[in-house]
């Protein structure tokens, strides 16, 4: 967490209905690189230094209150009704940052790209002497953006809304972003002048410069990216903040050592962790909690979520690996295995066509084609314990809870359901029946019956 001199504190707009996403699902909790939006404004009010995060949401948004309390608390939830505007909203987060002072940024629940550097930047003008601070951006097409008007020593005059805006006005570029800090008594006592005397009759954050300006206070702009800024209202919104969010992650991965050999193909979450000399092949999906150690490969269409995979590991292609999955040194995965909750021991083996759920698998153990953990019984589920250097053999059905001893071997199609002693062969499958000249007798019955069919119709 950043030091900081003064107390900071967030608050976080995310009482939007985001009619334009088409969702039942609140706004802000549409992810973006396997997260929820909010959680990233969240985080970016933590990693600033924080020590008060207020989400202001709507009373009608059960899952995100239910989801914002899960991880900020009862106290860190404001209810704005019916939404007034985003004036509004901050004053709506006011009593619960009673006897707050301090610093207070305004971020937004629905822009997940924000940098924490751009945040300090804004911190950094208020230790100037600046009574609030805007972040903005230079827009390439600045359309219906608020413009930023600065003054000719580069201080923040105005913000002007385009609709209201000049003609020299609108060919200014640098537009408002809405994000804003400031003194919290400050920015609560200007917000109290606001008014709502306009088209919409909404209170707008916006109005605080012209208010500071005319007691003569200095508002100072701080720019970051464009793309940094992007706001989702819509699921294009969202498509776009999340082909933005993919093209960093690849280039902060091949940048850090890792060879993505097709890096337009594999995709990554929020906590995704590849290590130098990691490789990926194309079409690879990485869902949140992968840790994937130097000198692994993951090979093409591979889908990891919840996983660690050691190095020298080789997993896929056309491998699922799912939460809870362990991979010690020098384990292969092979084509179409899916493991849960399993740990794989140093060298161990399941090279195609497994399900292996809920295990322990001892180092050296080969599983065989077809192989199958019996995990759950419709109610519960149970472990299945494989000792080293044991052998699976192909087709076979571990029902659990069992256990397969050190070195024991397991015969192809079998089903397993009684513990197997260390070193031992097991073997539980129907005997073999064999009837010499059968085949000859069924094929000259069968040829018959099919003549006759024939002939009938």
């Amino acid at each position: 967490m950043t030091d900081t001199t003064r107390d900071r504190a967030a608050i976080i707009l995310a009482a939007g209905k985001g009619t334009r996403m088409k969702s039942d699902l609140p706004k802000v909790m549409h992810p973006v690189g396997g997260r929820p939006m909010v959680d990233w404004s969240i985080d970016l009010a933590r990693e600033v230094g924080c020590s008060r995060i207020i989400v202001v949401v709507h009373p009608s948004q059960s899952v995100l209150i239910d989801h914002v309390k899960a991880l900020l608390g009862e106290g860190c939830i404001a209810f704005q009704d019916p939404p007034q505007g985003t004036g509004h909203a901050v004053r709506c987060g006011e009593a619960a940052l009673k006897g707050f002072a301090g610093d207070l940024v305004v971020l937004y629940g629905d822009s997940p790209l924000v940098p924490a550097s751009a945040i300090e930047d804004l911190f950094a003008a208020l230790g100037t002497g600046a009574a609030l601070g805007v972040l903005g951006f230079e827009a390439e097409t600045p359309g219906l953006y608020g413009r930023l008007i600065l003054s000719d020593d580069g201080d923040l005059d105005a913000i002007v809304e385009a609709r209201e805006a000049t003609p020299d006005q609108l060919a200014v570029t640098l537009c408002n972003s809405g994000v804003m800090a400031g003194d919290a008594d400050t920015m609560f006592r200007l917000l109290g002048k606001v008014t709502n005397t306009n088209a919409k009759g909404e209170y707008y954050l916006t109005d605080l410069v012209g208010l500071a300006r005319a007691e003569g206070a200095t508002c100072k702009a701080v720019q970051c990216g464009e793309e940094d800024l992007i706001g989702c209202d819509s699921k294009a919104d969202l498509a776009e903040a999340e082909a933005i969010f993919q093209a960093r992650r690849r280039t902060a991965a091949m940048d850090s050592g890792v060879t993505l050999v097709a890096p337009e193909t594999v995709y990554f979450a929020h906590d995704t962790v590849l290590e130098a000399d990691v490789v990926v092949e194309p079409n690879v999906v990485f869902g949140p909690g992968v840790h994937v150690h130097g000198g692994a490969r993951i090979r093409a269409f591979s889908h990891i979520e919840g996983a660690e995979i050691a190095s020298g590991c080789m997993v896929g292609p056309y491998a699922r690996l799912r939460p809870g999955t362990v991979l010690e040194t020098d384990v292969h995965i092979g084509n179409f295995v899916e493991t849960k909750n399993t740990r794989m021991g140093k060298g161990a083996k399941a090279s195609h066509l497994a399900y292996l759920g809920d295990g322990q698998i001892g180092a050296s153990v080969n599983i065989g084609a077809g192989t199958i953990f019996c995990n759950y019984d419709g109610f519960l589920k149970y472990e299945t314990k494989i000792g080293e250097g044991a052998f699976i053999g192909s087709n076979s059905a571990l029902v659990a809870p069992v256990q397969i001893g050190k070195g024991a071997i397991v015969g192809s199609g079998s089903v397993v359901t009684k513990d197997v002693p260390a070193n031992a062969l097991a073997v539980a499958r129907g005997q073999l029946v064999q009837r010499e000249g059968w085949a000859i007798s069924f094929r000259t019955r069968k040829s018959a019956e099919k003549a006759g069919s024939t002939q009938k119709d």
